[in-house]
């Protein structure tokens, strides 16, 4: 038989997604899943995207330019430019979801072998793309403890080799909700600026923030325009998920006419998700006042039930719509199947990420998992009621089964 390749063999299973074949035994059982593991926001995506859709009258769905339509890149600089970040539409290319980006970008940037820094947790899928690409993860460790704040420019330099090509950030950050201040962007800036290396910055939740606190962009950095990419996306913004619509940004005219190629390798973004996109950005301010009041609120009302748990551990959330909880248990993905293929409260059961999938280093996170707060506050009450039964039993029953050792 044929053998498939290293490459794949290496290439780790979706934590998020790994376990909906559970999942979807425990529906067909009749049971109600509240799906805590994936963020996919129950917030309706802007009627005025749809109605783009419904009132395509094209003949003939064409390919667009590769870096995707001019119109739709002229308008989304020009949205970036309300948020100061001074880009034109030479600036952008269009992919299918942040994730090409991710990989345009480390193509662009980075040859086999080379060396990406990434600050863990962090999305797990950044494990994946580094594995396709051909290059190596080098984490740089957060703590629960410290509500997984960045750590000092001295653990990041001491990582800093002759292999290493780039820093990659995520900010707000998936799976922690952590954002970056502007002091610690300006001191990864200084960073990048001292041994010549890249900063990608994965801003796709630029918009989901709370409390106050301001979204500090890679792009508003004067000096650090040849350093900087910025990746983005209209998944979570517009609740636009299915579109896989996303961007690469740069001001280095290099870099852009070095991803342009493989932009063009793919022939073009989807045409008719470009129209959708677009027109999103003319959604009203109003929107997102109420969507991010609302994620404020849910995030309030799941931190709120979890800390009532006793052994669970949790940090208020910055941003974005996730955050990390480590739970009085030993390993969190035989708990998070056990939750579906064996526990259930009045026919009910909960869905979670396990936390050991957003990190590169190993035995990191195995009592953790990542909770999405995509649902509405009722069903994270229910959700975490749920929980906090769960683990009680389950923790009962692994009691009872030492003692029968």
């Amino acid at each position: 038989m044929p053998k498939i390749s290293s490459k794949g063999k290496l290439m780790p299973e979706s934590p998020i997604r790994k376990l909906t074949p559970y999942s979807e035994s425990a529906k067909k059982k009749g049971l109600k899943v509240y799906h805590l593991n994936i963020g996919q926001p129950d917030i309706k995506t802007p009627k005025v995207a749809i109605n783009a859709v419904k009132n395509i009258t094209l003949d003939i769905l064409e390919y667009s330019h590769s870096a995707g339509f001019e119109s739709y890149r002229t308008k989304l600089s020009q949205y970036y430019k309300h948020q100061n970040v001074n880009v034109d539409f030479e600036d952008i290319i269009i992919t299918s979801g942040g994730s090409e980006a991710l990989l345009f970008a480390l193509g662009t940037t980075m040859d086999q072998g080379d060396e990406l820094i990434v600050h863990e947790p962090f999305y797990a899928n950044y494990n994946a793309f580094s594995v396709a690409s051909g290059v190596t993860v080098i984490p740089v460790t957060s703590t629960i403890e410290t509500g997984f704040a960045l750590p000092s420019v001295d653990a990041f330099e001491k990582m800093i080799t002759p292999k290493t090509k780039a820093i990659l950030i995520c900010n707000p950050g998936n799976p922690t909700g952590y954002m970056y201040s502007e002091e610690e962007m300006m001191r990864l800036a200084a960073l990048v600026k001292k041994h010549d290396l890249f900063l990608i910055s994965d801003e796709v939740y630029r918009e989901f923030t709370y409390d106050g606190d301001v979204h500090y962009s890679i792009m508003n950095i004067k000096g650090i325009e040849d350093h900087a990419i910025m990746i983005d996306s209209v998944s979570k913004r517009f609740s636009m998920c299915g579109a896989r619509i996303g961007c690469m940004v740069s001001k280095n005219k290099e870099i852009m006419s070095t991803a342009m190629k493989f932009a063009q390798a793919r022939l073009s973004p989807p045409t008719i998700e470009q129209i959708a996109s677009e027109a999103a950005l003319d959604t009203p301010k109003s929107y997102f006042d109420e969507v991010i009041t609302e994620y404020k609120d849910r995030r309030d009302t799941l931190i709120s039930e979890l800390n009532k748990i006793e052994g669970v551990i949790v940090t208020k959330p910055k941003g974005a719509f996730y955050c990390i909880a480590q739970l009085p248990i030993d390993n969190a993905d035989d708990f998070a199947q056990w939750l579906l293929e064996k526990y259930q409260l009045n026919g009910e059961t909960v869905m979670i990420a396990p936390a050991a999938g957003f990190y590169s280093t190993p035995g990191i996170g195995l009592n953790q998992v990542r909770i999405a707060y995509v649902l509405k506050k009722e069903d994270l009450i229910s959700a975490v009621q749920i929980l906090k039964e769960g683990l009680s039993i389950y923790n009962s029953k692994q009691k009872s089964a030492l003692l029968h050792i």
